[in-house]
């Protein structure tokens, strides 16, 4: 069976091609360039190197979110618009989940981290080698995540190339029990965003049309929106 993974929920891309559970073709990358025009040469290109025509594939897996709004969108898009024009089954997993499947580590926590800006997250809190959740994907204050991890009472491995920004005030809450993965784990892998979703079940191609991003948290328009409607009807 052969995979098409996209991965754009965030600044890094990936892309890759599974064959029958081998990784055949991969970009990984983290470039300032952005999804719309990078991500379709990237597919375009994993698809060559693989030595296989588009008509081949048998499913897509795309990052689902959280993440940025945009990132997110232009991969759903074009897993969607892919998975339609070629008739092939869509399969979502959770971006956090693609980015803490790179430490897969026994007697360890794993909390994906993404920053969501003005001191927010976006976090996933999984057991190492089994990725069960934890702390579902959420959206939360810092202090909110590092609050519900330091309840946990155990060591926590974070992965992310956002987990920097944050790292010093994680050290102050957990002391010893935080554990920063090495650099070379940060980036997400579209080939372990395929290992995730070809464990689930296939979805039928209808599927694909209902297909939505999860981005757990509603959009800064719409929050505004909202806040607003609540002073007027103060």
């Amino acid at each position: 069976m052969i995979w098409l993974g996209i991965e754009t929920a965030n600044a890094p891309l990936s892309i890759a091609i599974v064959k029958d559970g081998k990784v055949v073709a991969e970009v990984v990358q983290n470039i300032k360039l952005t999804h719309s025009v990078g991500a379709m040469p990237a597919i375009e290109e994993v698809i060559n190197k693989a030595g296989i025509t588009s008509a081949e594939i048998d499913a897509i897996a795309v990052s689902e979110g959280p993440g940025s709004y945009t990132g997110v969108r232009i991969g759903v898009t074009l897993a969607k618009t892919l998975a339609w024009s070629l008739q092939k089954p869509l399969v979502g997993v959770s971006s956090l989940k693609v980015l803490a499947a790179n430490v897969r580590v026994s007697n360890y926590t794993v909390c994906a981290l993404f920053d969501a800006r003005r001191q927010n997250v976006y976090a996933g809190v999984y057991e190492g080698i089994t990725q069960t959740p934890i702390i579902e994907d959420h959206h939360d204050h810092i202090d909110g995540l590092l609050t519900n991890l330091d309840a946990l009472k155990r060591p926590v491995l974070f992965v992310g190339t956002d987990v920097e920004v944050y790292f010093e005030k994680i050290q102050e809450v957990l002391g010893e029990r935080a554990v920063r993965v090495p650099y070379t784990l940060d980036l997400p892998r579209a080939s372990e965003l395929i290992a995730v979703a070809e464990v689930q079940e296939l979805p039928s191609v209808d599927a694909v049309h209902a297909f939505v991003p999860q981005y757990r948290r509603i959009a800064e328009a719409e929050a505004n929106w909202i806040k607003e409607q609540k002073k007027e009807q103060q």
